[in-house]
């Protein structure tokens, strides 16, 4: 089921339905702009509605993350990590922790943890959904049900973080290689939803 025996999964955080419930409001309030984004936000809450303990790492093998695109101010250049496990480029994010207590606060809380930036401020507004599979090189997690934010900084230098390869700057329209599939269209959505 989720790649650990039940008893060496840690205890289940006290925080996982206050961290569903902002994630139903959250998804609930997207507008979808396309039939895709459509069927993910469906399957999303119903995920939601089905499994209590979406947001906790060792509940189901597909489970809800955080992520946030971090843009320069002039929203040409887009801060990304190189990320360790996948060997891929993606925007910062990942999982919920005990301590966060809600959603947005998981997305700022790793993109301040892998990009180094301790000011990263991210707009409350969710700006697209994701869902993917994940390699094998991923023992716990399946899938990633990933809401997505923004966050648009001034001049900033990154510091790259042990869960990252690297961590850099690149122009929006000339993106790393190999970098997630869907990041071009998040970015197509943050100009579409942040002002």
């Amino acid at each position: 089921m989720t790649g650990l025996a039940p008893e060496m999964a840690p205890a289940r955080p006290g925080n996982l339905e206050q961290l569903r419930a902002d994630a139903i409001r959250l998804v609930s309030e997207l507008e979808p702009v396309d039939a895709r984004e459509d069927q993910v936000r469906a399957d999303l809450l119903a995920h939601l509605d089905r499994h209590p303990d979406a947001w906790w790492k060792y509940g189901p093998p597909a489970h809800f993350t955080a992520s946030v695109l971090v843009l320069s101010e002039d929203r040409r250049q887009v801060l990304l990590t190189h990320h360790r496990k996948a060997r891929t480029w993606f925007q910062l994010g990942g999982h919920a922790e005990p301590g966060d207590l809600d959603v947005v606060g998981v997305a700022r809380r790793e993109g301040r943890e892998e990009s180094g930036i301790p000011d990263l401020q991210v707009s409350p507004r969710l700006v697209d959904v994701d869902r993917h599979a994940l390699g094998t090189g991923f023992a716990v997690c399946r899938e990633h049900l990933d809401l997505r934010f923004v966050a648009v900084v001034g001049e900033v230098t990154p510091v790259v973080s042990h869960e990252s390869l690297d961590v850099a700057w690149w122009p929006v329209d000339a993106l790393p290689h190999p970098h997630g599939e869907e990041l071009p269209r998040l970015i197509e959505r943050a100009g579409l939803r942040v002002p």
